[in-house]
């Protein structure tokens, strides 16, 4: 959630889903976890790497493993909520503090907590982003552009070759890479202003 500094204001600010998260963060702070806030949201870690964060939604709160791929799942409970997106990550959904029994959440969370002690981790695998022809050849016509271009962030120089060469037309290409140009030589990135 935008703006949440802490956890008791994400909590505040789910009020309809208030006794579940206080009974999830209750649980984990038995844990020897750190807790902290991360993308908006509490988030559990072990010596600065996550290991599970807590989510309010309309019909159930979510406990998430970020390396759930490889716990045991003995009970079937656990969820791949975004097929074909995340790879590690787990969902445990909760519609109600009845569904939530402490002892085998917290047995859940000990195995993940084993498992990042022991180093076990699906990183991320980037997709290789072909940089359009369009934005290669302003960047081989103006030294300068370019030179701000590879001072961006990969992640910012992937904005761009994505949003330029995701367009079907050449004119459209175009216009897109001319809107970006002044972007690009400010420093910023195709989406800072969303950040």
């Amino acid at each position: 959630m935008k703006g949440t500094k802490t956890v008791q204001d994400y909590i505040e600010s789910h009020a309809d889903r208030r006794e579940e998260l206080i009974t999830l963060r209750d649980i984990l702070k038995e844990c020897e976890l750190e807790e902290t806030i991360k993308w908006g949201a509490p988030t559990y870690t072990v010596n600065g790497k996550n290991v599970v964060g807590i989510g309010a939604f309309k019909s159930y709160v979510g406990l998430w493993f970020y390396q759930g791929v490889f716990l045991k799942d003995p009970k079937n409970v656990l969820i791949n909520a975004q097929e074909g997106t995340t790879k590690a990550l787990r969902q445990w959904r909760f519609e109600s503090v009845e569904d939530m029994d402490p002892k085998l959440i917290k047995s859940y969370v000990q195995e993940a907590i084993s498992n990042q002690k022991a180093g076990k981790e699906m990183k991320p695998q980037s997709k290789k982003v072909e940089m359009p022809d369009e934005l290669k050849k302003a960047l081989a016509k103006d030294k300068t552009l370019q030179s701000k271009f590879n001072d961006l962030t990969p992640g910012k120089q992937k904005e761009y070759s994505e949003h330029i060469g995701s367009a079907k037309q050449e004119k459209t290409r175009l216009n897109r890479l001319e809107k970006a140009i002044p972007m690009i030589l400010e420093g910023k990135g195709l989406h800072d202003k969303y950040r």
